[in-house]
């Protein structure tokens, strides 16, 4: 009898992992909604093949050397990862089966490239973008990640992250950071007087699909990392979890839209859409701990941090289309920070610790391959290729072919 309980619940965690990661999986597909939408026609086709794309090279690289390097032989409170091929064996102990693991896994790393792909959207070349994949989802990730999920030294120090605030997309904000501060702005966004000049999506109905689709992928993303659900303690726990993401993307959304109505009297959807998405983004570092009013209040406070993130990186000249780095980055680091305040195992300093690590190896080593891209095959397209749009040049495939455009200036 116990034997079968046993091997119940091995059944009941597999599945609850797979069906989990299949959420996260459809967060692409959300991804690749919300850029379309806040790109220009002519850019369409572009972004949504590098999100195609990016996904696929991230699971052959996780699959190939990823998750060897974050999880298998590692030293417990290291920092150098061990080296090798596929995804190791299965334990005899395990709680559920290894394949599991790692579909929910590979499906994070996908996520962290897609903040990337955002932030650089609209000037940068296709190959260089793509070359750049590899590097981060085969080693940059990886490394990290053993750092602080995989036992590694950040682990052993206290740092604290369930989900991903700063694993997965403060990880994915600081490769976008150094993307673009080599990459420089689109041709028209900032005048030489200091304005900034709005380049509008084409398409908002796009863009709202793609928020809702990643809102209900983050359930997979916070729920799943509970890792079990097969007994009342776990399942409980989930539980609370769903409910402090659906609300923390509730109050973020419902801020975001205050701030803007106070700032400008107006409801400014794209700034609504990120404040939901800052929201999910901050209660990721924690959604179990928080009672459902903390949850709240630190959902709220990301989509007003938001906001004021994307006018002041704006003013900095740091050209962002889509608002990812502020969204993932600025309340990723949000989220992390809020930790200790309903997490007695959790500590600022800890905190702080584990975020400046993150970012510092991140930003450094994706800007190293940035600079290496830069001065081998060049990042950006030519200004005509960029007054053309990326649709022609790359995919020679236009995303609307019956709309006749009048291509802009910017």
């Amino acid at each position: 009898m116990m034997e079968q309980l046993t091997e119940l619940r091995f059944a009941l965690d597999t599945f609850y992992f797979l069906i989990s990661g299949a959420l996260v999986m459809w967060m692409a597909a959300g991804f690749a909604m919300l850029e379309a939408g806040l790109v220009r026609s002519k850019n369409t086709t572009e972004i949504l093949t590098k999100n195609i794309c990016l996904y696929s090279i991230a699971c052959i690289m996780y699959l190939l050397i990823g998750y060897n390097i974050m999880y298998v032989d590692n030293a417990e409170g290291g920092w150098l990862p061990s080296l090798g091929g596929l995804i190791g064996s299965q334990a005899a102990d395990a709680d559920h089966a290894l394949e599991s693991d790692f579909f929910f896994q590979v499906v994070f790393v996908a996520t962290a490239m897609s903040i990337v792909s955002g932030a650089v959207a609209e000037r940068m070349k296709l190959w260089a973008f793509l070359l750049f994949t590899v590097v981060l989802t085969g080693v940059i990730y990886p490394v990290e990640g053993y750092w602080t999920w995989g036992g590694g030294f950040l682990s052993e120090a206290g740092f604290t992250d369930f989900a991903g605030s700063g694993i997965v997309h403060m990880a994915g904000a600081a490769a976008a950071v150094a993307g673009v501060l080599l990459l420089g702005a689109r041709k028209g966004k900032y005048g030489p007087n200091g304005e900034v000049n709005p380049i509008p999506g084409s398409n908002m109905p796009l863009a709202t699909l793609g928020t809702f689709i990643l809102w209900m992928g983050w359930f997979g993303f916070n729920g799943g990392s509970q890792l079990m659900v097969s007994d009342a303690e776990n399942s409980t726990a989930v539980a609370k979890i769903f409910l402090n993401t659906n609300s923390a993307a509730a109050f973020g959304a419902v801020a975001a839209l205050l701030v803007c109505r106070t700032l400008w009297g107006k409801a400014d959807l794209t700034m609504i859409l990120n404040g939901a998405l800052a929201g999910l983004v901050a209660i990721t570092a924690d959604p179990l701990s928080p009672s459902y009013g903390m949850a709240a209040l630190i959902g709220a406070a990301g989509g007003v941090i938001v906001v004021f993130s994307i006018i002041g990186l704006d003013r900095l000249k740091i050209d962002d289309p889509v608002g990812a780095i502020s969204v993932h980055g600025t309340a990723g680091l949000f989220g992390l920070l809020m930790v200790p305040a309903s997490n007695a195992d959790a500590t600022l300093l800890n905190q702080l610790f584990g975020a400046a690590v993150i970012f510092a190896w991140v930003f450094l080593a994706s800007l190293a391959v940035w600079y290496v891209l830069k001065k081998t095959m060049g990042i950006r397209v030519s200004e005509e290729e960029e007054y053309l749009g990326m649709d022609v040049s790359d995919c020679g495939i236009d995303a609307y072919p019956e709309f006749v455009s009048v291509k802009s200036q910017g």
